[in-house]
């Protein structure tokens, strides 16, 4: 066990995209676990988009981080000490323990991993919230019929990819936006969607119309932005639009640019008879039993692949929380902490 606890604070909000300066490092002793408690030792810290919605002080879902907090976040951890009945050294759970090195937990929101089943990690991934929130976005807002046309956009992140090899695996067919011909690449060749599109080309809205010549009738929208743009157009009679995330707008200052497209949206959605839906993946948490079960089956008969960009040191974290915003990682990013 090292000396201290290190642990990243969340010193300011941000205006805009977030600074190395928004964060703190400081060490703090390794505390011991009291009665019905245990300590935990954190080996891999997952960082996700919907962190820089809790740097923001703004009304959401979910309460804010409060200034001088650590950041929250899932974690891989393991137990170091413990005097709770169910829960042994050496056990390896998933948490919500945030950016350290150490916690303490009452055993409250922690799951029991079984490392010779799959690697720790995919609890993280697509064996967990990412993964999580595609079966359920997709499968029960999105309900995807054989034959339909599903498009995803950050297909190659670990929420989009999931999406799109669940679509296929349930009959429709995949059309993948990414960013990069690297990503689109690993889309196309390793998740095996159907077609994948650059939404850096300066044909992209073409590109996309020509990929979806019978139209849109599933958009699981990660983005916003211009491939909104492009996609709602194409956008079907009965089409569903599971609303997951709107990346491309998480770091925006002040109004929108351009005119005011809600007449247009609003006329279509009554016209097209449109469902836009957003959603949290814990509203439907009665399902992630069938989840746990459909979605490892799925890993070892090779039918739903994943990728995973780790990388190395708490020290890390903070700018390649940034990075992932401005969407220079790599397939699901994690942190290995220890």
């Amino acid at each position: 066990m090292t000396e201290q606890n290190l642990q990243v604070l969340l010193t300011a909000r941000p205006v805009g995209r977030p600074s190395p300066d928004d964060f703190t490092f400081v060490r703090t002793a390794i505390p011991s676990a009291g009665e019905g408690q245990v300590l935990l030792g954190i080996r891999y810290l997952s960082l996700d988009p919907y962190m820089r919605g809790r740097m923001s002080a703004a009304k959401s879902y979910a309460a804010s981080v409060e200034i001088g907090q650590v950041m929250e976040g899932g974690t891989v951890a393991e137990v170091i000490e413990s005097r709770h009945p169910e829960y042994k050294p050496g056990d390896i759970v998933l948490s919500y323990s945030g950016w350290q090195s150490y916690a303490l937990s009452d055993g409250t929101g922690l799951r029991k991993l079984a490392p010779g089943q799959a690697p720790v990690t995919t609890a993280l991934g697509v064996l967990g919230m990412p993964g999580f929130t595609a079966y359920a976005g997709l499968l029960l807002l999105g309900q995807p019929k054989p034959g339909e046309t599903v498009v995803v956009a950050a297909a190659s992140g670990p929420v989009g990819a999931t999406v799109g090899q669940i679509a296929r695996i349930k009959g429709a067919r995949a059309v993948g936006i990414a960013g990069g011909p690297e990503k689109c690449a690993l889309v196309r060749d390793e998740f095996g969607f159907d077609a994948t599109l650059d939404h850096r080309s300066p044909s992209f809205a073409e590109d996309l119309r020509a990929a979806c010549p019978d139209g849109i009738d599933v958009y699981f929208e990660n983005v916003g932005g211009k491939v909104w743009d492009a996609v709602f157009p194409l956008l079907n009679t009965f089409a569903r639009i599971p609303v997951c995330g709107l990346v491309a707008q998480y770091n925006s200052t002040g109004p929108f640019e351009g005119p005011d497209r809600l007449p247009v949206l609003m006329r279509d959605v009554l016209t097209k008879s449109l469902t836009i839906r957003g959603f949290i993946q814990r509203e439907f948490s009665e399902h992630r039993p069938a989840f746990y079960r459909e979605m490892a089956q799925w890993l070892a008969e090779g039918r739903v692949k994943y990728k995973e960009d780790i990388v190395q040191g708490l020290e890390s974290a903070p700018e390649a929380f940034i990075g992932m915003l401005e969407g220079r990682n790599f397939g699901k990013l994690i942190v290995q902490v220890a």
